[in-house]
């Protein structure tokens, strides 16, 4: 018996005291999913429907914390008590989140224009070398494409839609105020945007209509990207490490026949015995498998932060090296910055920040921008390589095409040789900025700011003498060494003022005026024919033939900009803006040009009739229009009469170079401008749990540089001038919905971008105009549409071959669309577009205690992309592999209808038949944390799992659909000729906070 009640007497000591009540809003409303837990401890409840929880706790003098999203945390002690009712008031520091808009900041309430705003820990959550990586899916009417997965390779980065034709339609970088260089590049360089360390960001901003990005005038046409980085607080210093290591495979290698597959067709083909045995050869070298490896991955971050209430101090230190998943290429990059705020009397405020990054690319020969690349490019070179050659001599040398098979394969070009090949690139560049700013009355501050960006790039090649390869190298090697330079200088003053008067009006003003200079240098040398490879390219002055040149260019700009937010009564909002910029690089007619914006909000839950709408927490409907301009679209002398070198011509037995016009002047050059309306409607449901953003845009874009034809009476071929149009419009939709707010957390957020693009006009008359032999631009349809004949099957024994197929019985047998009985171009007609119908982001997280899982899916749906790499390798013209269906290609006693026959030095007609279905869906990351609180010496220490690009979904049959093999191109999109492709990772992380 004695037993018993002890046992029993434990047991209710376990059980402990239970304490119920309620917890209601600031209207005595019962909240739901409230959390109730016990200060120092992990167990917690949430509330039920009816606003009711039940706890358990040990000590009758237990301290329980109620805390909610959007309201103040309370902590309330039990003191004996079984019952305790709670109400909950909202968090005044939720209400007034302020974003950082164009030269200052604003409550988010208060913003008339569309913007959005990204976390560092979004940022962040899936390894990346540059910011544009980063972005990728995490904003609506934000299409970020990887054109390259080389490390540190490009990406192209569209906000509502590709705004220009031959400019730039990249948005504009702002980083603590200071402009940074743009994505802009090929697939073969490395990006611009590389050389940002990611992990320095505390948040990026998405300024998308005309009311956000108007402050930027000329600039502000294609977006702006906000970026501001950490900066110290005044409190205890906080040490951290971030780093991770992991390993890195590629995702897919494409089906290509073996040796004795390869020797068959090659008989057929040569209508010779050029392999008496087939069978033997087996299956012979896999070239793909010579090239790609397991490379590894790593960055490691220091920062310390932290300050009084005098001077506050941000450091970081980072390292990042990524190999390629090809052999001889990768990025690495060392990069420091230090940000300092000095409050040095109660009127000046005054601090300066560093950045330098020091990067390094090696590069390899990839993605030919020609149609019948072959075995142009290291891809394709590996997959078109004869099987049956044998890549290495047993001394570990490489053993040359022109010394097997009696030269059989001499004219193709070894993967393994282009690996040999040294492209390197080496960026240094100091990002400075320091300023000073007074508060000269309430509300009332002035801010100098002077800013410095110089960047230093050297890029080195060299090809060795003995590749083997007579088409590849000239005889004894060739080099380059080029070398550039870029200074950009900036001086902004900003005048701010802010007050409210009486309880219902609040004006905040900003005036600015902004001075810029842009230089930019390079000397480029290219040199052949040295006596051996030991110097390669660091002794130029050792080879037979030179060549040098160099260039220099200078533009200016000048602003003056004006900015009016008015607030009444927190619900009806007026923004007026208005910048005009003055620039050096625009004609005589229009040296400055003015980008006006008017924005307004209206938030009807301020209003008496709302307030028994208890599940809306929020509404706010914007509307704004405005003009913006893209002045990156013209050269700085593009406006200028231009002479060039135009040949040697002697005289007097003396060489001279000859100087010839090269471009006649055009006083009307101006700016390329944007006029956008945007209609938005901002939304929270059940205290905010649910938020929704939805906007519908629509962006004209008019007077886009545009070469057009001049007759041959002028004496100059073309002029370029302010003569096309284009048209952007579009929905966005973002949803983001805090599920669960208990012991298990769970909030997930979608986004949604849908735009349409189409060309207004060319030049008044052209409607039609050819990018390459498979894509045009043509008035009334969208950028970049691919243009082929229609695959009609293969041309069967006795049927009839069309005059002007050029084809075959075994051959391409194409539609004959207008029935005249003959094949001509004006068979040809729009078969693709290469522009997404929608994309999407989708990013749930959950987190129980000290676990947090997170998964963050992209999708792009409805693009076209035009298979290059497909359209060679389903030719089987003799010399080079092909795709291993041709096994079952066409012939006499197997007339199919999907392969054509073997058929020496023939070419296939372009069709429809390469253009593929581009849409995909990517598991972007996968990555399993556990946390630690409050450890003897540290305060926090995460270890996480992370796996990256870990499946995709797409028809597609090439290496990856997300490719472009001409970059940043507005008009050549979606096109693959054997493009760097994506790689899975696998990481180890580490965050440790002292």
């Amino acid at each position: 018996m004695v037993l018993i009640l002890f046992i029993s007497a434990t047991a209710g000591a376990r059980q402990g005291i239970s304490i119920t009540g309620h917890v209601t809003d600031e209207n005595n409303q019962p909240m739901v999913g409230v959390t109730v837990k016990v200060k120092a401890s992990s167990e917690g409840v949430s509330t039920n429907a009816s606003g009711v929880y039940a706890i358990q706790v040990t000590d009758s003098k237990a301290v329980l914390v109620f805390s909610y999203l959007g309201y103040t945390t309370r902590e309330v002690a039990a003191d004996g008590r079984t019952t305790l009712d709670v109400q909950l008031t909202p968090d005044k520091a939720a209400l007034t989140e302020v974003v950082i808009v164009g030269y200052g900041s604003q409550r988010k309430a208060a913003t008339t224009g569309a913007i959005s705003t990204i976390k560092a820990a979004e940022l962040t959550q899936t390894p990346v070398a540059n910011l544009a990586q980063g972005l990728q899916g995490r904003v609506a009417g934000l299409e970020v494409i990887q054109n390259s997965a080389a490390p540190g390779g490009n990406s192209s980065v569209r906000i509502r839609g590709i705004n220009s034709i031959n400019g730039t339609s990249e948005p504009l970088y702002i980083i603590d105020g200071v402009q940074a260089a743009s994505g802009e590049g090929t697939v073969l360089t490395m990006s611009p945007l590389s050389e940002i360390n990611p992990n320095d960001i505390e948040s990026v901003e998405v300024l998308k209509d005309a009311s956000s990005t108007a402050i930027y005038g000329a600039r502000g046409s294609n977006g702006v990207i906000l970026i501001t980085t950490r900066h110290g607080k005044a409190g205890k210093s906080v040490i951290s490490y971030d780093g991770y290591a992991g390993t890195q495979r590629n995702s897919k290698t494409l089906d290509v026949m073996n040796a004795a597959e390869f020797a068959v067709l090659e008989n057929e083909v040569y209508k010779t015995t050029l392999y008496p045995d087939p069978a033997s050869l087996g299956e012979g070298t896999d070239w793909q498998k010579l090239i790609f490896r397991n490379a590894g991955i790593q960055s490691h971050q220091l920062s310390v932060a932290g300050g009084n209430e005098k001077t506050q101090l941000a450091l970081s230190a980072n390292y990042f090296d990524q190999d390629g998943v090809i052999l001889n290429t990768g990025f690495k990059r060392y990069s420091f910055r230090v940000n300092v705020d000095h409050n040095a009397t109660k009127i000046l405020k005054v601090g300066a920040s560093i950045y330098s990054s020091v990067s390094g690319y090696d590069g390899v020969d990839t993605a030919p921008t020609n149609t019948d690349a072959g075995n142009q490019g290291v891809l394709n070179a590996a997959l078109t390589a004869a099987p049956m050659l044998v890549p290495y001599r047993d001394n570990g040398s490489l053993f040359p095409y022109t010394e097997q098979f009696s030269g059989r394969y001499k004219e193709a070009r070894s993967p393994l040789a282009l690996l040999a090949q040294m492209r390197k690139t080496t960026s240094n560049n100091t990002t400075g900025n320091a300023y000073a700013q007074f508060n000269l009355a309430k509300g009332l501050t002035y801010k100098a700011s002077f800013n410095a960006v110089i960047g230093n790039g050297l890029y080195d090649y060299y090809s060795p003498a003995n590749l083997g390869q007579t088409d590849l190298t000239v005889a004894g090697g060739a080099a380059e060494k080029n070398n550039s330079r870029s200074q950009t200088l900036l001086h902004e003053s900003i005048v701010a003022y802010n007050r409210t008067f009486g309880e219902d009006h609040n004006i905040d003003a900003t005036a600015v005026y902004g001075t810029q200079s842009n230089t930019t240098s390079g000397s480029f040398i290219t040199a052949s024919n040295f006596p051996n490879d030991a110097t390669k390219n660091d002794a130029l002055q050792l080879a037979a033939i030179h060549s040098v040149s160099s260039v220099k260019a200078r533009s200016r700009l000048d602003s003056y900009a004006g900015r009016l937010n008015y607030g009444y009564k927190n619900k009806l909002f007026l923004n007026l803006t208005g910048r005009f910029d003055g620039s050096s690089k625009f004609g005589a007619n229009h040296k400055w040009g003015f980008f006006p914006a008017v924005g307004l909000a209206y938030r009807p839950i301020e209003e008496k009739f709302m307030e028994n709408v208890s599940f809306i927490s929020d509404l706010k409907i914007r509307g704004s229009w405005g003009i913006t301009g893209n002045a990156g679209a013209i050269n700085p002398y593009g406006s200028l009469a231009l002479v060039s070198s135009a040949g040697n011509y002697y005289f007097d037995h003396t060489n001279k170079t000859g100087i010839s016009p090269a471009g006649i002047p055009n006083a009307d050059l101006r700016w390329e401008q944007a006029k956008q309306v945007d209609v938005g409607l901002d939304m929270g449901f059940f205290r905010d749990r649910l938020s929704v953003v939805v906007d519908v845009y629509r962006k004209n874009t008019d007077g886009l540089l545009f070469t057009k034809s001049l007759p041959v009476s002028s004496g100059n071929a073309s002029i370029t001038g302010n003569y096309a149009g284009l048209l952007n419009r579009g929905v966005e939709a973002f949803v983001r919905g805090n599920i669960a707010n208990g012991p298990l957390k769970f909030d997930m957020s979608v986004n949604l971008s849908v735009n349409r693009n189409k060309v207004t006009g060319l030049d008044g008359f052209t409607q039609e105009l050819s990018a390459s032999n498979y894509s045009v631009i043509r008035v009334g349809e969208p950028l970049g549409m691919f243009k082929t004949y229609v695959y009609n099957g293969i041309y069967q024994t006795g049927e009839t071959i069309l005059p002007g197929s050029g084809s075959r019985i075994g051959g391409v047998k194409v539609k004959d669309l207008n029935n005249d009985g003959k094949i001509d171009a004006s068979d040809q007609t729009l078969t693709g577009n290469p522009n997404a119908k929608y994309t999407l982001g989708f990013s749930p997280r959950l987190q129980y205690k000290n676990i947090d899982l997170n998964l963050f899916v992209q999708s792009s749906q409805g693009r076209d992309v035009f298979n290059v790499t497909r359209f060679s390798l389903e030719n089987p013209l003799g010399g080079r592999n092909v795709m291993q269906g041709l096994v079952n290609r066409w012939s006499a006693t197997n007339p199919g209808n999907e392969f054509v026959s073997g058929n020496q030095g023939g070419r296939n007609p372009i069709t429809d038949r390469y253009v593929e279905n581009g849409s995909f869906t990517r598991f972007k990351n996968l990555s399993v944390g556990y946390t630690v609180q409050k450890l003897k010496y540290l305060s926090r220490v995460r270890a996480y799992l992370s796996a990256n690009n870990l499946f995709t979904s797409t028809k597609y049959s090439g290496y990856d659909p997300e490719v472009n093999v001409n970059g940043s191109s507005n008009t050549l999109l979606g096109v693959d000729n054997g493009v760097y492709p994506v790689a899975k990772s696998y990481l180890l992380g580490l965050q440790i906070t002292l």
